[in-house]
């Protein structure tokens, strides 16, 4: 991932950030910024008049010399007074020419940047439909740590086969084809057609529509994506695949299943991945229906770990349960299940149909999935093995930062995103108390929010209202904010006296504790003033706070 620089000098970035503007969550963050920080991560005036409806995406890939050449043919709806249009492609690979209605266009890039302004006629129609095509090539940056380092994987099978694939999460779209790189600028559909060495295979995203045999020994593997898409999960796959498939009776009809392995793990593939149809049955009753029935859902196999490229799911994990072999919670249950099917599958409801206009907000992705994989183990093996799941991984919290990165800078927060946004859903369904409401949410967000980009106020609002729970405080300090809340209590003469010490002023959240021999009840503890609650324990030693809830507490000696 690439991280942040930070300039010293106000007078630097004002010098730096002629031609752009960076919107005002940018401005406000305390973070001053490159240029081409808020080129990559800002709706910039270059952006901001037009959106994208359709990618039409061609690719040629040469084995041999790690090169690739192509184009791709956007159609953009004008929305405002057209000016210059920014088109991401970054380094090494490089735009050759751009055309629009058969006449070129002049572009440039922008200082050292990846970004290219390109000179579009002027006084477009609004609302109309245009299309510009990019033509491009070069040999894109490899990935040196895939998929946390992203870029193309230029790979050889255990029997000496190419083996490629892309995964470029974070870095962008943008590392291997010329596109509006903005997680918010998600087209309605999109045809990928990517040609390779015709002794290969290459998947991609949707369903396949046609292959093309080429005097040059090169196949066209033609695929169409019918449902909005987000720019990084587009996907090359090309390897020595074979194909097997399935279909499972889902809430929306028939799913179709289809799995594209290396011909020598084919067995080994057929008995893992069984493990599809109960996770998809389970997500379905949690979460409402798969969310690309028409695009259909695929498991590829690839030589990096996994990713959740939409409707062709990344997987490397070994065709073994846990995460590379191991249980990341601690407990056991995490052995129980092979975490890459279960997690990067669990993207295609949290990240693929709802997803944020900002990779700021990237917990919605990362913290609804990993909870998912308690909901997956809570379905298979019951409640109880779902919590202990879930606290199990607290160990894993680092609470060194936000959970929340800076807004229009891709920059994401904390990799705290993923088991401390996991754990504090976990404790808002306690708050929450009725599990029938709370897969109500569930459910209603993926309804409510489908095919769209929100921020994280819009699900955080959703399930305020939903819930009729006051969670304000608690979204603010497990979001915002480095820390836990703390409860710090005592007891005496029989009644127990408790307040929070939190980073949210006056901060407020309901707790349960054992207040008699049988029963967890709610306080209400504050960070304003004291509390006191009568306990009717037959030991006072036996009072317990609710292992569910993720908090410090402080016993104090009275």
């Amino acid at each position: 991932m690439k991280k942040l620089n930070i300039l010293i000098l106000s007078g630097l970035l004002l010098c730096c950030m002629i031609a752009i503007s960076i919107p005002a969550p940018a401005q406000d963050s305390g973070v001053l910024a490159t240029k081409a920080d808020s080129l990559r991560g800002s709706i910039t005036p270059q952006r901001a008049w037009w959106e994208v409806v359709y990618y039409d995406l061609h690719v040629t890939i040469q084995p041999k010399d790690s090169s690739i050449t192509g184009y791709n043919n956007i159609t953009y709806r004008v929305t405002d007074p057209s000016r210059k249009m920014q088109i991401d492609l970054q380094h090494p690979l490089r735009i050759d020419q751009v055309k629009q209605n058969g006449q070129k266009l002049s572009f440039n890039r922008v200082d050292s940047t990846n970004a290219y302004f390109v000179d579009v006629p002027q006084k477009l129609e609004k609302n109309s439909l245009h299309t510009i095509s990019i033509y491009y090539r070069g040999q894109p940056k490899v990935a040196e740590n895939a998929p946390w380092d992203g870029g193309f994987i230029w790979s050889q099978d255990s029997l000496g086969n190419p083996w490629i694939a892309t995964a470029n999460q974070g870095l962008g779209a943008s590392v291997w084809w010329p596109n509006k790189d903005h997680q918010s600028a998600e087209p309605d559909s999109m045809s990928i057609n990517i040609s390779v060495p015709d002794s290969l295979v290459n998947v991609s995203n949707g369903r396949l529509r046609d292959t093309t045999k080429h005097a040059n020994g090169m196949t066209t593997w033609s695929w169409f994506v019918s449902n909005p898409i987000n720019n990084y999960n587009v996907t090359v796959n090309t390897g020595n695949y074979v194909n097997f498939t399935d279909t499972l009776e889902g809430e929306n009809g028939t799913l179709d299943l289809s799995y594209w392995v290396l011909e020598q793990d084919l067995e080994k593939a057929k008995k893992q991945f069984k493990q599809v149809k109960p996770m998809i049955r389970c997500f379905e009753d949690w979460f409402g229906p798969y969310p690309f029935y028409e695009d259909s859902f695929k498991l590829v196999h690839t030589p990096h770990l996994g990713m959740e490229h939409q409707s062709a799911v990344a997987y490397g994990n070994g065709f073994q349960n846990g995460y590379n072999g191991t249980d990341l919670s601690g407990t056991g249950w995490g052995m129980k299940w092979d975490f890459i099917i279960i997690h990067e599958s669990g993207h295609e409801w949290w990240g693929n149909n709802v997803t944020t206009n900002d990779i700021a907000d990237m917990w919605v992705h990362e913290g609804f999935t990993s909870y998912a994989e308690s909901i997956y183990t809570e379905c298979r093996f019951g409640k109880k093995a779902g919590a202990e799941y879930s606290r199990g991984l607290r160990n894993r919290i680092q609470n060194n930062k936000p959970i929340t990165g800076k807004y229009g800078l891709n920059n994401e927060g904390s990799g705290d995103m993923y088991y401390k946004g996991h754990n504090m859903l976990h404790m808002i369904r306690q708050i929450v108390d009725n599990d029938s409401t709370w897969k109500n949410i569930l459910r209603g967000i993926q309804q409510k929010f489908r095919y769209q980009t929100v921020s994280s106020d819009q699900i955080e609002r959703y399930i305020i209202k939903q819930s009729g729970k006051d969670l304000d405080d608690v979204f603010d300090q497990y979001l915002h904010y480095a820390d836990i809340p703390t409860l710090e209590y005592y007891i005496k003469n029989g009644t127990l006296y408790y307040r929070w010490e939190a980073t949210v002023p006056q901060f407020d959240m309901p707790l349960k504790v054992s207040l008699d021999d049988d029963t967890y009840s709610f306080i209400y503890p504050s960070s304003e003033r004291w509390k006191k609650t009568k306990l009717s324990l037959d030991d006072p030693n036996n009072f317990q706070i609710d292992k569910n809830f993720y908090i410090k507490t402080d016993s104090l000696a009275q």
